[in-house]
């Protein structure tokens, strides 16, 4: 059980934020603000959406993509932070389960996974 005023605070804040409908299984493109120093500029982190925890303000998604030599990156983002500028689907994947934990242990063409295809 939530606070009501916590929860209408939440709303407030969620209310400017534009983020697309996504789930575990789809490819995303997250556009992310980097700060060094006196400059800032936009990173994109393009992987595959493994985990979608909590809800309201605190919640966080966790991708997962392949970098060089086969090494796999995960990066937590919570979704409404002021880091990410935008975030862009670029598949929908078919998947059965919430976590795609199992990711982790596959390489290659067993870490596929099918693109959702609409009717």
């Amino acid at each position: 059980m939530r606070n009501k005023y916590i929860e209408s605070f939440e709303q407030a804040q969620l209310e400017n934020k534009s983020i697309p409908e996504f789930r575990a299984g789809d490819t995303l493109r997250v556009h992310v603000t980097i700060k060094e120093g006196e400059k800032t500029r936009v990173q994109i982190f393009e992987g595959l959406c493994i985990a979608l925890r909590g809800q309201g303000t605190g919640k966080t998604m966790m991708i997962r993509k392949i970098g060089a030599n086969s090494v796999g990156v995960e990066r937590i983002f919570p979704v409404y932070s002021e880091s990410i500028e935008s975030i862009e689907v670029l598949r929908r994947g078919r998947v059965r389960r919430a976590k795609l934990f199992y990711l982790r242990a596959l390489k290659g063409k067993k870490a596929r996974i099918k693109e959702l295809r609409r009717k």
